[in-house]
């Protein structure tokens, strides 16, 4: 990683217009003006940096173990720069009480060790264990530690964290949701609805109390439901919820990513929910959750023993916008700005501004090879990470 970049040219990602980009000393972008480019001149596309509200690990690196490291968290801030994800969310899920504890102060300590890592950290994700204990609504989390919401010990756990958990991930179908619910709103701790069996009743009571997300839409969920009333129509029919959807082609049809992004226009947003086998070369692996796994060629994982079960996701954001563009969902602006723009100005982080004057400079350049997008040169904060260093 070197110094501070003072110029950037590249193809403007939403206009497709080429531009030159300023960044002062402060890691902001001071200029821009539009360029006039010669018919033998190529750039690459330029960009605002991925922002990830769910990711589980990446690259070998797990957040959810107790063993986890101050290092390991920078480790795996970087390998996600490398991957044009500039911010993002760790996301510790279902646990003993005592692990999540150690996870999320780790997770602080190294927040706080490196500005630069805490630029890349939008806060901690909770995902559980306030969830439901039922069986395909669970999804992979232990039932043995699934439980009510407990203000106490969130608080136990927040202060852990420095105050660094921003989303927790419930199920309002227990006594109580309401109440901790309305004590996460007034505390700025963002509430999403997940991994639930709620009725219709009870989400419209937990959106009443201040309920803002939807996690991963349609998946964490019963393989049957009823036709109608179910959790996820409701969900899609909250006005005030923003969604967050898995879009790697193996979570969800592209018949369903339709119809949400006509449902929540505006308010849909990409995530990977990525797990610590993304990024690793196709194979079996044996896991501490679910046992032993296969990571297929096409990038799904699912159980080896049952090759119809998903086991996670191990897929970055750019291939979710990749399958969006394939399958003629959307342009690739629009998607970029699903995985970007979006959970930026929903989190409020000052990303959310993009390539704008004044936005902090968390830039991608990149290209398509076979198909795919490539990461040429990934900008954080004014500082240069070269694709293919280490970091």
């Amino acid at each position: 990683m070197s110094g501070h970049p003072q110029q950037i040219d590249g193809i403007h990602i939403l206009t497709g217009e080429p531009i030159r980009l300023w960044i002062d000393a402060m890691g902001q972008i001071a200029k821009t003006e539009r360029l006039t480019l010669q018919p033998n001149n190529k750039l690459d596309w330029l960009a605002p940096g991925l922002v990830d509200l769910q990711i589980n690990g990446h690259g070998g690196i797990d957040l959810n173990t107790p063993a986890l490291t101050v290092q390991a968290v920078k480790d795996i801030t970087r390998k996600l720069w490398l991957e044009g994800v500039t911010t993002f969310c760790p996301t510790i899920i279902t646990n003993n009480d005592d692990a999540i504890e150690q996870m999320v102060r780790t997770i602080a300590e190294a927040y706080s060790s490196d500005p630069l890592i805490a630029r890349s950290i939008a806060g901690i994700h909770l995902e559980g264990p306030f969830i439901s204990p039922e069986d395909g609504a669970r999804g992979a989390h232990g039932k043995q530690y699934v439980k009510a919401p407990d203000w106490e010990l969130f608080q136990r756990w927040q202060h852990a964290a420095g105050g660094l958990i921003r989303i927790v991930t419930l199920s309002p179908e227990w006594d109580g949701a309401y109440e901790f619910i309305e004590k996460c709103a007034r505390s700025g701790v963002i509430v999403s609805i997940g991994h639930t069996a709620a009725s219709p009743e009870q989400i419209g009571r937990a959106v009443a109390a201040g309920a803002r997300m939807s996690t991963h839409l349609g998946n964490g969920a019963h393989l049957w439901l009823p036709r109608h009333p179910n959790y996820i129509w409701e969900q899609l029919a909250q006005e005030a919820l923003w969604t967050c959807a898995i879009a790697d082609g193996f979570h969800l049809p592209a018949s369903v990513l339709k119809v949400f992004m006509k449902a929540k226009g505006e308010q849909l947003m990409l995530v990977s929910d990525a797990v610590y086998l993304s990024g690793l070369a196709a194979g079996e692996y044996e896991t501490h959750i679910g046992g032993t796994v296969v990571l297929s060629p096409e990038g799904r994982l699912h159980m080896a023993d049952n090759p119809g079960l998903l086991a996670g996701s191990a897929q970055m954001l750019t291939f979710g916008i990749d399958y969006l563009v394939r399958s003629g969902l959307c342009t690739e602006g629009h998607a970029w700005e699903m995985a970007s723009i979006r959970p930026a100005r929903f989190m409020d982080l000052p990303v959310q501004h993009g390539l704008s004057v004044g936005a902090p400079a968390d830039l991608v350049l990149y290209n398509r090879q076979d198909g795919r997008i490539s990461m040429q040169t990934v900008i954080k904060n004014g500082h240069r990470v070269e694709c293919g260093d280490p970091g």
